[in-house]
Formats: structure tokens, C-alpha cells, sequence
């Protein structure tokens, strides 16, 4: 066994730019392949926190809005009534008109925008939370055009652009490393041909004096799975840098501050690392058997 490691080990440092390339080509798919993950972990998140807070919001007609500052109206109450009455519906909470002002005020305080508007602009609403987020155009459909209603606005539509471009994000990631990977793997397969080419001599004696092709060809599959692990650790390294150094402060910023959840380092560590490893393992040890079998005759 001690001679199978030397044997990697000579062949890995016989090959060193070539190892190097590999190495780097790999680390690069990997840490792709590591960001897409991040990318479905953190959108599965941000779902999971905006539908958690996602309402359908019934507006009151102007007269409703203006003279109903309590919900105490017939309109209102019998909105409010039907309502609560769908099994659809966990619960209706009611915004008037000077709440939502305080509310609008609070959210753009030290903006220009404020000038522009007063409390007459902004309707009272009901504000509905779903027992499921995903049913919300259900209750559009049934209270539009309802007598005292203005309009019904399923909020999570509001969020199907964000999540959207995340998406889109996601998807570019995982195409890269899809390229970079078959990359990693030419790379990997050329260099496992180069350095049995460069101990042919060695690798024929040892078949004559009695030595298995299998005892000859775990050498190389050594070299694949190192090369493979090593790129796997610095894909996870970079993915560390790349977290502390740019995403921890682009999402501790004033625009996605609680907007999209932070990445946690055990996502990084505990969730990412661990796959990247088996799978840079796993890649290289399938490519490494394939390429002797198929093409080297060891």
C-alpha cells in the first residue's frame, strides 16, 4: 500500500503544472457548483420569510376609506364577516386610512416621497393572511368588484419578480459549473493519460514480474481522488472568502438588510463543504476509471 502512494505521489509532483491546472479547473466547477446551492438554500429561505408575511390586502372604496376609520361600517363589517368565514382565511386584521399614512411614513421617513403624499392618497384596507400563501388569487377572484371594495391585491405577486431573478441567478450558476465541470473532467482524464504515458516502462515491468492491472491502476485513480478533494477544499475555502469578504456585507446593507436571509458560515461549512468534497471525490474517481479503462493499457 505504501508503494501505491509513492507511486501517486511521484506522479502527481512529475506532472505539477499539470496538477495544478487540474486542481484550480476543479476548485472552480466546484465552488460554481457550491454558490448554486448557497443560491437554492437562500431562495428556499427568502420564500419561506416572505410567505410567512405575505397577505392579500382588500382596499376600501374612497367613501369607506374616509368616513370608517374602525371597521364599524356596514361595508366594512360585512367584508370583514365574509372574510373570516373562508376556510381560506387564518385571520383579517384592519388598516384605516391615517394607520396606513403613520405606516407610509415610517417606512420612507427622510424622503422626498413624503411630500407627495397625503393621508387622503392611501386606502383603509383588510389586510388577510392565508392559511396557504399559494391560494391568495382564490380570494382575489371571489371579493373583486364586492360592494365598498377598491381593489384586492395578492402581495405575493409583488414578490414572483424577486424570486424570479433569484432564480435566474441560480440557474446561471449551475450552467457554469456545468461547463466548468466537463472542463475538470477533460483535464483530469488528459492528465491521467499524460502520467501513464510517462511511467509506461515502469508499469510494463511491474505487469511482467506479476503485478495486476488493478494493483498498476490505483496509482492514477489516487492522483484523480487527490486532485479532486484538494480542488474540493479550496472551492470551499473561496466559497468561505467570498461570504466574509462580499455577501456578509453586501446583505448587511441598508437595501437587503431583512430583505434575504444571511448566509450562515454552517451553510458554508456544514451544508456546501461536505458535498463538494464527495462529489469532487466521486467525479474524479468515476473519470479516473473510466479514462484507464477505455484508454489507458495499463
Amino acid at each position: 500500500m505504501l508503494f501505491v502512494w509513492r507511486e501517486a505521489l511521484v506522479g502527481l509532483r512529475r506532472n505539477l503544472t499539470m496538477t495544478i491546472a487540474m486542481i484550480i479547473t476543479t476548485a472552480i466547477s466546484l465552488g460554481l457548483l457550491g454558490a448554486g446551492l448557497l443560491a437554492v438554500r437562500t431562495i428556499d429561505r427568502t420564500e419561506d420569510l416572505y410567505y410567512s408575511l405575505i397577505a392579500v390586502q382588500v382596499a376600501l372604496d374612497e367613501p369607506t376609506s374616509a368616513d370608517d376609520p374602525d371597521c364599524s361600517t356596514p361595508v366594512c363589517t360585512d367584508l370583514r364577516r365574509d372574510l373570516e368565514a373562508n376556510p381560506l382565511v387564518a385571520s383579517v386584521e384592519y388598516e384605516s386610512r391615517d394607520a396606513a399614512f403613520a405606516r407610509f411614513q415610517r417606512i420612507y421617513a427622510g424622503q422626498s416621497i413624503l411630500q407627495l403624499v397625503r393621508p387622503q392618497s392611501l386606502p383603509a384596507t383588510l389586510r388577510v393572511t392565508m392559511n396557504d400563501p399559494l391560494r391568495g388569487a382564490e380570494i382575489v377572484a371571489q371579493f373583486t368588484g364586492k360592494p365598498g371594495v377598491r381593489n384586492v391585491v395578492d402581495q405575493r405577486s409583488t414578490v414572483a419578480d424577486l424570486f424570479s431573478f433569484l432564480g435566474s441567478v441560480r440557474n446561471v450558476t449551475f450552467g457554469l459549473a456545468v461547463v466548468q465541470a466537463v472542463a475538470a473532467l477533460l483535464l483530469i482524464s488528459n492528465t491521467i493519460q499524460l502520467s501513464a504515458f510517462t511511467r509506461r516502462t515502469e508499469v510494463g515491468i511491474m505487469r511482467l514480474v506479476g503485478a495486476t492491472r488493478w494493483y498498476t491502476q490505483v496509482p492514477f485513480l489516487i492522483e484523480a481522488i487527490v486532485t479532486g478533494v484538494v480542488g474540493a477544499v479550496l472551492a470551499t475555502g473561496g466559497l468561505v472568502a467570498g461570504k466574509v469578504f462580499f455577501l456578509d456585507r453586501l446583505l448587511s446593507g441598508r437595501l437587503l438588510a431583512n430583505t434575504i436571509p444571511p448566509i450562515g458560515m454552517t451553510d458554508v461549512l456544514g451544508y456546501v463543504g461536505p458535498v463538494l468534497v464527495v462529489v469532487g471525490a466521486v467525479i474524479a474517481t468515476a473519470t479516473g476509471y473510466v479514462t484507464l479503462r477505455l484508454y489507458v493499457r495499463t
